[in-house]
């Protein structure tokens, strides 16, 4: 059975007339009969009653009829589906980040793509720089954005670039000795520090900070780790300790006098968009990549 058979069987059952039909679907009329014949002989049944030159279904072709309308619906839904890919009209738009892009940067990037194709249907999630690159490895989102370089996430099989340069601060209470801004800080290991957890982007600047000053990290003292940088700043509003944290997290807390930038230089941080190198890519994820690197 075909699906060119099914379509010539529900046009004769609509008309009852072979040569209508045939007309109808610019067929000739040799050519619409034989299929119809091609049904029944294959299936041995009969399911139209011919009396002279009329056509009526009997009972076998009207239940067949059902079924018929019911495969040729699908397929006109399954080729709207893709036609409407193609042109942006529906669809997905599947995107992980890490806490602190999909927090701060990637909300603007989503709404101007919401903007200007409606009938796509956003799936954000967030999760740690490690977990993002799991994801998009695993298949279950298709565009990723972290924070940590790409040497310490798994990337094999993945394609990547850079989209935004982020800044790093060190930031502490109001209260807090490192809070006078012409302090000369010695020693890393002079505060107690409130940190994201390992396998976060943020987390990863920290440990390069340590080893760039030659720190082991054993001698620091770690108060608090949080998954979340919310929970980061309220500990160290609280008095915690200093904290590394991204500018963009803190400008707002900054701004009201809740917590003080420290003398130690900002430190860049890239974000890097992630795609798997071997699956489908979508349309509308290519076209979200694009307008990523025509905003920034």
């Amino acid at each position: 059975m075909t699906f060119e058979q099914l379509r010539i069987f529900v046009e004769v059952a609509r008309l009852q007339h072979l040569t209508k039909a045939a007309a109808n679907l610019r067929l000739t009329q040799s050519a619409v009969s034989a299929a119809i014949k091609a049904l029944e002989n294959r299936y041995d049944v009969k399911l139209f009653d011919r009396v002279g030159r009329s056509l009526s279904l009997n009972p076998v072709g009207k239940a067949f009829l059902v079924e018929a309308k019911e495969v040729l619906h699908r397929v006109q839904m399954a080729e709207s589906m893709l036609s409407s890919a193609s042109d942006l009209s529906s669809g997905e738009l599947n995107v992980m980040a890490s806490r602190t892009a999909g927090t701060y940067w990637l909300p603007a990037h989503l709404s101007r793509f919401k903007q200007r194709f409606p009938g796509i249907r956003l799936k954000i999630a967030i999760g740690n720089s490690e977990e993002v690159a799991k994801a998009v490895l695993a298949g279950s989102v298709e565009i990723g954005i972290v924070e940590a370089p790409m040497d310490e996430v798994p990337h094999e099989g993945m394609t990547w670039f850079q989209v935004k340069e982020d800044e790093m601060i060190v930031v502490v209470a109001a209260g807090h000795p490192w809070a006078d801004g012409n302090a000369v800080i010695s020693s890393l290991g002079e505060t107690s520090w409130v940190l994201r957890e390992h396998g976060s982007g943020t987390r990863s600047v920290f440990d390069r900070l340590l080893a760039s000053k030659g720190v082991a990290a054993t001698s620091v003292s770690i108060e608090m780790e949080f998954p979340d940088n919310q929970a980061v700043i309220c500990a160290v509003e609280a008095g915690f300790g200093a904290t590394l944290i991204s500018r963009a997290a803190v400008a707002s807390a900054i701004e009201q006098g809740r917590l003080v930038p420290v003398n130690i230089s900002p430190i860049p941080r890239p974000y890097f968009l992630l795609r798997h190198a071997g699956r489908y890519r979508t349309k509308a994820a290519d076209v979200f990549e694009r307008q990523i690197l025509d905003m920034d």
